[in-house]
């Protein structure tokens, strides 16, 4: 990209340099010189200039012939104050870098600018950039230059507004090239990559035929779902089926095995036997004392008063406040014997106000909790009305996606119609794809081509700049090693007693000086000393004045603690508080209570419609358990009798057996 910006503007410079108004016209100038340049480009094939180069030079030429006016002020002033060394022949490169920066920045960019500035000499272009950004001569002799030849408008909106705005960023141009200009500024330092492997050149399969595109069959209809889907299958109730049988089986058995032999006698107490057991398990238990749980007594720190150590600051506020109190009463009891008016009354009248005042805010409290809960009623209400509508609105969408599902079975035919004639049109649009291919495999190697001369290019520029910086280390450091080469200079000793003989009053020597500072520091430390002593003295009457302050504290709390046990007392024996009553305030209970019936019976009766068929479902399992227990209590009995029949011989092996086959019963 430098390499392009470099041939930009010699272009540029190149094209105004030879541009003379009297002979030609300035299209007739910039065609001609387009056409010489691309003849000289000429080898073997044409190789024209790109067109948006011909549009850059155009535009930049026309641009600079156009306002070579203003920039002519410009001009004129550098080369009459800081050029006066330069070259004359430079002249058309400053005047387009004068165009670009005051009509194109907003398109260009700084950093695109500063590509055109790195083409230049670094301190030519230090020294115009530097004399043409300067803010001060832009505001003033430059500003009355342009107004000479424009309007003032044109001047401030179209000259020197952009020019200022982009002043800021364009300044950091000049101090980089000062930087470059003293080496402070550190060349990159270039690393080469690691050598990496590269694979095989091998020879590529060819790549796959892209298959030919197959009609799409037409989907038969989808078979409904079997209605067994949603029932329970048969086996369930063939499982079920055999268990009972199974079951009345083994009770049959068990009943005929009772019959015969003797039944195991039930060794479980009682409900009325384990109750005496517990009672006298636990009067026992209340007669022994070491199981009885015991609270830790309180620590002794939290019983004892801990007192509050108070600062001085605290002391002195305090001590204030109360001397500020004492003060007030004493004014008031001067006044008061002087014959002023007693305030009692007045008291009484503020006690009473603030007591309606009290009652109105407790009815206005209690209206806003009433008013709560008449909401929260109405809101669920609201609720419930809103389920009953989504319920509604349900059965509507159910009917509504019936539609819709018809509309997109309609509308998946379309698509299939619309994919078999893009199918078509495919086979026709791939027979173009070889050309297609051809002219992209074109392009490319041209891009590459261009890629690998711009790094060359690059390569070339950083050994360059490389070498440079290498010749200017070694150039320092052979000064370096001048400089250290050479001997150090040698001090002459100090006489401490002699004077430097400037022949001043203030004159003396360096032992007389260090005798004046001992003698300094002495008095230093008698004026420390006298300081501590007043310091001290002033801490004594300031704790003095302490002690004082935490007596009168005392005293004064001392009343506050009595009079404040007297109001508690006169508060405990006055009557408790009652909230006011109104007929706002019944009506809103009224309200309140018939929002809440309302809700108390929508909710019973969605309740009762859920719960009904639940309840159907319990009855009929409470009967069947209810079936299966009286059948066991007959079996237990019929067991009872056998055993009184027979003898206990048998008795041992038939409990086995019954026991066996119960484990057996149980686990079927």
């Amino acid at each position: 990209m430098s390499d392009w910006n470099e041939r930009v503007l010699w272009q540029c410079s190149h094209l105004l340099a030879t541009y003379d108004a009297s002979m030609r016209s300035v299209e007739e100038h910039v065609t001609n010189f387009i056409n010489s340049v691309t003849a000289s480009r000429r080898t073997g094939q044409p190789d024209p200039l790109p067109k948006a180069d011909q549009n850059f030079l155009k535009e930049v030429f026309s641009g600079c012939v156009q306002y070579s006016a203003a920039i002519g002020v410009i001009l004129e002033g550098f080369y009459n104050r800081d050029g006066k060394n330069t070259l004359r022949s430079e002249q058309p490169i400053y005047h387009v870098l004068c165009y670009l920066a005051l009509f194109r920045l907003d398109e260009l960019g700084v950093s695109q600018f500063r590509k055109f500035i790195n083409c230049l000499d670094v301190n030519a272009a230090y020294k115009f950039l530097n004399f043409f950004l300067d803010e001060k001569s832009l505001v003033t002799w430059v500003k009355d230059g342009w107004g000479t030849i424009y309007d003032n408008s044109f001047v401030q909106n179209k000259l020197l507004n952009p020019l200022l705005r982009w002043l800021e960023d364009l300044q950091e141009i000049p101090k980089h090239l000062k930087k470059k200009i003293d080496n402070e500024v550190q060349s990159k330092k270039i690393t080469l990559p690691t050598t990496e492997t590269k694979p095989f050149k091998l020879t590529q399969p060819k790549p796959r035929s892209v298959p030919m595109p197959e009609p799409i069959p037409k989907v038969s209809k989808h078979k409904p779902a079997p209605r067994t889907l949603y029932s329970a299958p048969k086996e369930q109730a063939t499982i079920a089926k055999q268990k009972e049988e199974n079951r009345y089986r083994a009770e049959e058995r068990l009943m005929e095995a009772s019959r015969r032999q003797f039944a195991c006698a039930n060794s479980e107490k009682t409900y009325k036997t384990r109750e005496v057991i517990k009672n006298i398990v636990s009067e026992q238990d209340s007669k022994v004392d070491f199981g009885r749980h015991r609270a830790r007594p309180i620590p002794s720190f939290l019983t004892k008063e801990i007192p509050i150590k108070m600062n001085a600051a605290a002391i002195l506020r305090e001590g204030q406040l109360y001397q500020k109190i004492e003060v007030e009463e004493m004014k008031k009891l001067a006044k008061l014997e002087a014959g002023m008016m007693n305030s009692t009354p007045f008291e009484e009248w503020q006690a009473s106000m603030r007591k309606k005042d009290l009652e109105v805010k407790l009815a206005e409290v209690e209206r806003g909790r009433l008013m709560g809960k008449l909401s929260y009623e109405e809101a669920i209400l609201a609720k419930q009305t809103l389920t009953q509508e989504n319920r509604n609105k349900v059965v509507q969408m159910k009917k509504e996606a019936e539609s819709l599902m018809q509309d997109y079975l309609e509308q998946r035919l379309q698509e299939e119609q619309m994919v078999r004639y893009r199918v078509d049109q495919t086979h026709e649009g791939r027979r173009n794809t070889k050309e297609a291919k051809k002219r992209l495999q074109d392009s490319k190697r041209k891009i590459v081509q261009q890629v690998a001369a711009e790094n060359r290019e690059l390569m070339r520029q950083a050994l360059e700049d490389a070498e440079a910086d290498m010749k200017r280390k070694l150039e320092l450091i052979h000064q370096i090693r001048a400089v250290e080469v050479s001997p150090a200079p040698r001090h002459k000793t100090v006489d401490l007693t002699a004077t430097s003989g400037a022949r001043l009053l203030s004159e003396m020597s360096i032992a007389e000086l260090r005798e004046r500072l001992a003698l300094g520091k002495v008095a230093e430390e008698e004026a420390e000393e006298k300081k501590r002593d007043s310091i001290l003295e002033a801490k004594q009457a300031k704790d003095q004045q302490l002690i004082d302050t935490l007596e009168s504290i005392a005293k004064h709390r001392l009343e506050q603690t009595r009079s404040a046990a007297i109001r508690l007392e006169e508060k405990k024996k006055g009557k408790p508080k009652q909230l006011p009553n109104s007929a706002h305030l019944s009506d809103l209970h009224r309200q309140v209570e018939e929002k809440r019936q309302a809700r108390l019976r929508s909710q019973e009766q969605t309740r009762m419609a859920s719960t009904r068929g639940g309840s159907l479902t319990a009855c009929f399992t409470g009967q069947r358990k209810a079936l299966e227990e009286s059948r066991w209590q007959e079996l237990e009995r019929t067991r009872e009798r056998s055993a009184r029949l027979y003898g206990d011989q048998p008795y041992s092996q038939a409990a086995q057996r019954l026991t066996s086959f119960s484990a057996v019963t149980m686990a079927t």
